[in-house]
């Protein structure tokens, strides 16, 4: 089996719970199918080019899907879904949605300051000074994007995004007409910013830079940029962007570092929200932090104002339901960490001094798994799908590796350390 082609025209992302990180990656499992004759009805349709065409599977999808029919999967080793992951919510959690005053619509485009405050006291907690001015509330980090994208760049401005990464990205500068520039994350023991991958200097002009993307922790390599990266980075670009929705998820003792953390001088965007924070991506609830100097703040604050009245996509309950969720929801929280570093330190202990190795991780609730270049990540992932075991190839989140898998470490303990055996067994018969 020859691997799946690339991205080309894979177009749906896989996100926690009906999408990039609940089932195998789905922007990297299909591919631009042939267009069909155009009937009489769809001779006058043009269909933007932000969109690409109809969707075909990749030779991996349909592998992947023919397991499924047959019930052939065992162990699923890329559940991502928190709802779906046997972790234990309290019954009573979503009873604060009940609130009579959410019967009444009222919108306020930043967000209702009651929950905006909620936000601030959430990071002031672990020590940061946040204001509750400066947190913007959203539907999804995913929409964040989208209104950043609108707010620093028109169409054909450039965007630096790290690669690996997973592929949200793409999609969204897509269908928001920018171009995405990559630069690299490198692996000698641990990940650094590969320094080399950067712009020599800022563009000028209509060629600029306009935003540069940080994952920290990142997805799927668990790794954070530290002060120093995250500067390098705001050196090449207006603003820097940093998503850390699974910054709760530290996989050793030590706090991850935050852009929050970061002088006040170059401006910044932290990203946040409940899907991760507190498991519950189902309530679909977001936030933007800005930092940076007070003029940035400001400025940026009274745009973004135009552009979330535009949409008005926040729900009312759950922003009245907010402080009581932060508060109600902590166990879950703590819940799903202890299981991610159970995971990781299993996963460590299984694979040491073998063929395969566990690479470094931060935080976050994935790992990648780095395997003999014997074969390629398709190859071995095909290998475990017999066995009844499915993984990611690493080649859906682009690692620079001639063969390396993804898994979750959020799946169920007993489901990961059978799923570890089985691919102990496949490189034992490899």
């Amino acid at each position: 089996m020859r691997r799946s082609e690339g991205t080309g025209a894979a177009m749906w992302r896989n996100k926690c719970g009906d999408g990039p990180r609940a089932t195998p990656n789905v922007a990297k499992m299909w591919r631009r199918a042939p267009s069909p004759g155009k009937t009489a009805a769809m001779s006058s349709i043009s269909f933007s080019r932000r969109v690409p065409g109809d969707p075909a599977p990749t030779p991996w999808a349909e592998l992947v899907a023919e397991a499924q029919a047959r019930g052939a999967i065992v162990v699923d080793l890329t559940l991502s879904n928190p709802t779906r992951a046997g972790v234990s919510y309290p019954d009573s959690l979503l009873s604060c949605l009940a609130d009579p005053r959410g019967n009444i619509y009222a919108p306020r485009p930043l967000g209702e300051h009651a929950a905006r405050r909620a936000v601030s006291e959430l990071y002031n907690a672990r020590g940061f000074a946040l204001r509750p001015e400066d947190v913007v509330l959203t539907a999804s980090t995913s929409e964040a994007y989208s209104y950043l994208f609108k707010l620093f760049c028109d169409p054909g401005d450039r965007v630096l995004a790290p690669t690996p990464s997973y592929p949200l990205f793409e999609h969204l500068a897509r269908l928001e007409s920018i171009q995405l520039q990559p630069y690299g994350l490198a692996y000698d023991g641990d990940w650094h910013l590969d320094v080399a991958s950067l712009p020599k200097a800022a563009a000028t002009g209509s060629g600029r830079i306009k935003m540069a993307l940080a994952v920290s922790p990142n997805n799927p390599t668990g790794s954070c940029l530290n002060a120093g990266e995250l500067a390098r980075l705001g050196e090449c670009s207006a603003v820097v962007i940093s998503d850390e929705v699974f910054a709760s998820y530290p996989l050793g003792d030590a706090l991850l570092p935050s852009a929050l953390d970061c002088d006040d001088t170059f401006p910044r965007v932290v990203l946040g929200g409940l899907s991760k924070e507190l498991g519950l991506p189902q309530l679909k609830l977001g936030w933007m932090l800005l930092g940076g100097p007070p003029a940035f703040r400001e400025a940026t604050r009274r745009r973004l104002e135009l552009i979330c009245d535009t949409f008005l996509s926040v729900n009312t309950p759950v922003q009245l339901g907010l402080t009581e969720l932060i508060r109600e929801a902590a166990p879950v929280r703590d819940s799903i960490q202890r299981r991610v570093r159970r995971n990781y330190a299993a996963l460590q202990s299984a694979l040491a001094g073998g063929a395969a190795t566990l690479l470094r991780a931060s935080g976050g609730w994935y790992a990648c798994v780095r395997l003999p270049g014997t074969a390629d990540d398709e190859h071995w992932a095909a290998r475990l799908l017999r066995r009844g075991v499915l993984v990611q190839p690493g080649y859906f989140y682009d690692l620079p590796f001639e063969a390396s898998i993804v898994l979750s470490l959020l799946t169920e303990p007993q489901d990961l350390d059978q799923g570890v055996r089985e691919l102990l067994q496949v490189l034992r018969d490899a």
